[in-house]
């Protein structure tokens, strides 16, 4: 049930991704392109935003759920997940471009993946942390988000910008995951009882930093990199901080581990080949667009 419930969590988030990104191209091609945090408040208005924002809370929900009834280190990873159907759904929806090479990069996360949940199977582990454990994580990866951040000041090409600010939400999101299974725990008890512990309020926090990013990655009007970048980072420190924190481990036999590990990393590089075989359009209203024309075509455009 917690990688079925996973999946279909992918499955949202993907669309949740494309709709959103529509919402900002319909601001773009208004002459209204979202080019700061500040200018987020505008997708406000755009009712396909708002659609793809709900979505994406019932996405938040079902992870919750999978967590809930999984460990970490498997729920996280079929996250994956999440870029296999966000090219479809980015085609579809804002005519993104789909090349041989992503379609080969869907197949080995799909076969990875797979693997993965066939032969790995974590079944030890503790479901929570110390909370200088928590402190530490949560140092460490701000810390890099950080370095990421700055780094990117520089360099401003859309699609690395669209995968760098997608790794750094993908490491935000999975550090609020981190916060999800002991909240849950919390809320089996009481409201009240989660309302006030200080891991609620790291998650929804985090959370919303994380969306946020995203929703500067998505404005680059790059879907794929944006998507994959997530997809990997997402789940790699989730499964990093699974092991650390709550001292989950594939107890198969020694074989089992490793080939569960190999086809992890191939599930994760296929997200990479995603992103490097990117040819989409640019978000109009951008420097590196060109006029009106290059957006979305004439009759998949939002008015």
């Amino acid at each position: 049930m917690a990688a079925f419930l996973a999946a279909l969590s992918a499955v949202f988030f993907a669309l949740a991704a494309a709709l959103q990104q529509r919402g900002q191209f319909a601001l773009a091609r208004g002459g209204k392109a979202v080019k700061g945090v500040g200018q987020l408040v505008r997708l406000l208005a755009v009712p396909v935003w708002l659609l793809g924002t709900l979505v994406l809370f019932t996405g938040y929900a079902t992870q919750g759920a999978a967590l809930d009834r999984g460990k970490l280190v498997v729920v996280q990873p079929l996250l994956v997940t999440t870029i296999v159907w966000a090219l479809p759904l980015g085609h579809w929806l804002t005519a993104q471009s789909v090349v041989r090479r992503q379609v080969l990069g869907a197949v080995i996360v799909v076969i990875g993946l797979a693997l993965f949940i066939l032969v790995g199977d974590p079944d030890t582990g503790v479901d929570n942390a110390s909370t200088q454990q928590y402190v530490i994580a949560t140092l460490a990866i701000t810390a890099l988000v950080v370095v990421l951040l700055l780094w990117l000041h520089a360099n401003g090409a859309p699609a690395l910008r669209a995968a760098v600010l997608g790794v750094c939400a993908g490491l935000f999101f999975g550090l609020s995951a981190t916060f999800t299974k002991p909240v849950i725990n919390d809320l089996h008890d009481s409201i009240g009882q989660a309302a006030g512990d200080w891991r609620t309020w790291a998650l929804l926090g985090f959370g919303f930093i994380a969306f946020v990013i995203q929703q500067m990655s998505l404005a680059t009007g790059q879907l794929a990199p944006a998507m994959a970048a997530v997809s990997v980072s997402n789940p790699a420190i989730s499964v990093l901080l699974g092991i650390i924190l709550f001292e989950e481990r594939l107890t198969r036999p020694g074989w089992h581990v490793l080939v569960a590990a190999l086809a992890l990393i191939a599930a994760l590089a296929g997200a990479v080949i995603i992103t490097l075989a990117n040819r989409e359009t640019e978000m109009p209203g951008t420097s590196a667009a060109e006029d009106a024309d290059g957006g979305l075509p004439a009759d998949r455009a939002l008015a």
